[in-house]
């Protein structure tokens, strides 16, 4: 596509953006909703456009080549995420369930949830390829370095990689048996048809020939009965190919529309629009580039008598600031703190800083002194000043900006040497801010000595200093064990202790399964929905992706850092960790209890240990500490054959160091299939969230059945009935489905396709023998209903319609919003 359909995206999505704020302060100055199902109806109303939002806005971002425009883009794209979560967690609040169904709003929309279901950000991974590929290299050379030795759990586990490593083998060798057999068809082919074409042309020649030297008319006669005959040869030959052509178009036909199974041939349309993506993508690198040059250059050019001159106004602004202050009030001013705003805030409006602070105080003292309406309202946002903020950016620069679709799209100029000058007079004010404190101290010392109160005064810096004291304690306190090291050597000692490993190439896209049916008319009927596996990929990616791979986002959005996978063995758990990795390009340190049996013993390896952990995920982000079997570490008893193990050991320590990377890109994901064993109280002390994963509906098996025989290296074809196959295994999880393909399709079952097609009563046995999880999946469900999530998800269903006061997230997002002022 050209550059201006990628602008249009753009427009389109910023004018959904302007309709959306504005719809925002309307129902912000709304009265309460009374209504806890008109809440949720709200709620869902504003999450679907801006999740299309979102989707337009991160195409916009991947293909728009623009380095200035994508700035804007990805500014406007980490607000609508922040939003999103947001009102995720509003609608948690509400209702206590961490899946959510929108089919109102999608349905007045005219949407399928296909359409707002939120993808991955392409540029977690693009904008951080180099730094990936140096990681890589320095986890091969450390994983080289590890020694031969280790635990059986190591071995175990070299065992499985090697296993891996043979299947992958066999699968490349049948690959290759497999296009030289085409390789070699198709030469024979050309070799056939070049043997016609020769005996075609000496015909031609010999009857040449005869016609020259004069011939007999039984001669002719004979010829044109040999010609008839050609003929009529010819005409059921292209018969037969003509049919042969219409039943495979018929069948292409079929596998189109989703009513036959088959695969599906690669457009070259499709072809051709990813390698236009692809090369507008190296065009978007190349500007990129040349802008950061021009940023550089921009930066020399400014000369010093530029700063000079810019902080000479700040000066003499700062101090007739200060004398207007003086005059009005009768004492010196006090700066504002950099946290606030700083020296900004004094150039922002003309009036002094003594009017604009009462201001608003008087401002809140009115709602603060009534009781607040009862209701449920939206729920606060750290993120819509900066999306307005965009809003405006945009209608002021970009959206009558001439040419927008230049076919160049190089940067603007102007718009640089603006830039520019903003940060000069941010600079300006930085260095103007250390001497106006210093002088407006030294003239308050001065008046204070004058008065007879510069004592006090002075006792109040020393006791500021006191507390500079304190915090020095407290870092000292919290030293650093490792010093004397670099994050390089410590890298390569958890490599090679087995804790930091190697994420499995796998994505959120295979997790498979598509969107179910509406479960909003089943909730009013008083039965709970199971989620989807397109729920459990919608969860990941707002709970787990986005806070780890966007810094802004992540910052802001209050996300949860600790965050507990429950679910029958099999339902993907660790395969969901693994994604969250790939897709962030997280490092994965992995602290289950049974791969830290005998590593780090003792109290002091124990501190080390974590330190140790969380100082590289701190200095090498995003991080995700993964623990396996986390019921494991909150044992009420631990089990005889496990005491060697010590699985409790991290229970103390760990939520220490845990609250100490709070604002670090660091998540914590445990994985349990039995959290029963486990004491409550301690397991959700370190977890807040419980994300209970279903086993896979009829759909999800169908798509399942269909993939896995395909990625084994087998056929889909008529005579293998998937949708048997999904209805035999129902009440069994991805993983033993995935067990049952790899025991069928053998290397020797494989070699004997060609001549007998799969069917489904080769996987009959093997399906039989793999036990149901449906058992297990119903006591999953029991303890989750004695978590306080699975409780306030009971509440909520039971008093759907009463009114509520403000939602207790809300008045944490309230405090967490003046905070941030």
């Amino acid at each position: 596509m050209s550059h201006s359909t990628y602008n249009k995206l753009w427009a389109s999505a910023q004018a959904q953006l302007r309709h959306l704020l504005s719809e925002e302060r309307r129902v912000q100055a709304l009265p309460p909703e009374a209504s806890r199902r008109a809440f949720l109806q709200q709620l869902s109303g504003f999450f679907v456009p801006y999740a299309r939002v979102f989707r337009q806005l991160e195409e916009a971002h991947d293909q728009v080549v623009h380095a200035q425009k994508r700035r804007l883009i990805r500014r406007t794209l980490e607000g609508v995420a922040g939003r999103l979560l947001e009102l995720r967690r509003g609608m948690t609040a509400a209702d206590g369930r961490e899946f959510h169904r929108a089919d109102d709003a999608l349905q007045d929309a005219g949407l399928t949830p296909a359409d707002v279901e939120l993808p991955v950000p392409r540029h977690f991974l693009a904008e951080r390829a180099a730094e990936l590929r140096a990681r890589e290299a320095l986890l091969r050379a450390a994983l080289g370095a590890r020694p031969a030795g280790g635990t059986g759990a190591q071995e175990e586990e070299q065992e499985e990689e090697e296993e891996a490593r043979d299947g992958a083998r066999l699968l490349n060798r049948s690959a290759a048996v497999r296009m030289l057999q085409v390789a070699e068809r198709a030469r024979q082919g050309r070799a056939r048809a070049e043997f016609v074409r020769s005996v075609q042309r000496e015909e031609e020649a010999m009857r040449r020939r005869r016609r020259r030297r004069g011939m007999s008319r039984a001669a002719e006669e004979e010829e044109g009965c040999r010609d008839g005959a050609a003929l009529c040869i010819q005409r059921m030959w292209r018969g037969h190919l003509q049919r042969r052509r219409t039943r495979t178009e018929r069948e292409e036909e079929l596998v189109l529309l989703g009513m036959a199974p088959g695969r599906r041939r690669a457009s070259s349309r499709a072809e051709r629009a990813a390698a236009n993506e692809e090369r507008r993508r190296r065009e978007r690198e190349r500007n990129e580039a040349e802008y950061r040059a021009a940023v550089a250059a921009a930066t020399q050019d400014m000369a010093e008598a530029e700063l000079r001159h810019a902080k000479e106004e700040a000066t003499d602004l700062i101090r007739q600031w200060a004398a207007e202050c003086r005059d009005a009030t009768g004492v010196l001013p006090d700066l504002p703190e950099e946290q606030e705003g700083g020296l900004a805030l004094i150039f922002a409006e003309d009036v002094p800083a003594h009017m604009r602070e009462e201001e608003p105080a008087g401002a809140e003292e009115d709602p603060a002194g009534g009781e607040e309406e009862p209701g449920f309202r939206l729920p606060p946002s750290r993120f819509l000043p900066s999306l307005e903020a965009a809003q405006k950016t945009y209608a002021a620069v970009w959206q009558n900006r001439p040419r927008p679709d230049s076919p160049t799209q190089r940067h603007d100029a102007e718009l640089l040497k603006e830039a520019k000058t903003k940060e000069v007079e941010e600079e300006a004010l930085r260095q103007v801010d250390r001497l106006m404190r210093e002088e407006l101290a030294n003239l308050k010392a001065a008046m204070g000595v004058d008065a007879g109160g510069g004592k006090a005064k002075g006792k109040g810096k020393a006791k500021g200093k006191g507390k500079g004291k304190r915090g020095g304690k407290k870092e000292k306190r919290d030293k650093d064990l490792t010093a004397h090291r670099s994050v390089e050597s410590l890298y390569q000692e958890l490599v090679a202790e087995g804790l930091l490993k190697q994420p499995d190439a796998v994505t959120l896209s295979d997790y498979l399964g598509s969107f179910s049916d509406p479960g909003t008319a089943r909730r009013q009927a008083g039965a709970e929905p199971a989620p989807s596996a397109a729920d459990v990929r919608q969860l990941v990616v707002l709970d787990a992706v986005i806070p780890l791979g966007s810094q802004a986002v992540g910052e802001k959005a209050l996300a949860a850092k600790a965050i507990l996978l429950v679910g029958p063995t099999g339902v993907g758990k660790r395969m969901l960790v693994h994604a969250v990795c790939q897709e962030t390009g997280a490092n994965l340190f992995d602290l289950s209890p049974l791969n830290l049996a005998g590593k780090y013993p003792g109290k002091s390896g124990l501190q080390t240990l974590l330190h140790t952990v969380f100082k590289v995920a701190r200095l090498m982000p995003p991080s995700v500490i993964w623990i396996g079997g986390a019921e494991r570490m909150f044992y009420r008893k631990v089990p005889k054959e496990e005491k060697d193990a010590d699985p409790k050991r991290l229970k103390k320590d760990l939520p220490k160091f845990l609250k100490s990377a709070a604002e670090d890109r660091v998540l914590l994901l445990g994985t349990s299939r039995d959290p029963s064993g486990a004491d409550l109280k301690s397991l959700l002390k370190v977890f807040g969230k419980v994300v209970l994963l279903p086993r896979p509906d009829y759909a999800a098996r169908h798509l399942l059945w269909r993939r896995l025989v395909e990625r084994a290296g087998g056929t889909v074809t008529g005579a293998l009935n998937v949708g048997s196959l999904a209805r035999l295994s129902d009440g069994h999880t991805q993983g033993q489905i995935a067990a049952v393909v790899r025991a069928v399709l053998t290397e020797a079952r494989l070699q004997r396709l060609p001549g007998g097609p799969l069917g489904a009563a080769e996987f009959a046995p093997a399906l039989a023998a793999a036990t149901p999880v449906t058992r297990d999946e119903e006591a999953l469900r029991s303890w989750f209903a004695k978590t306080p999530q699975g409780k306030a998800q009971s509440e909520a269903a039971a008093a759907e319609d009463l009114v509520r006061a403000a939602p207790a997230d809300a008045e944490k997002g309230k405090g967490g919003t003046k905070k941030a002022k």
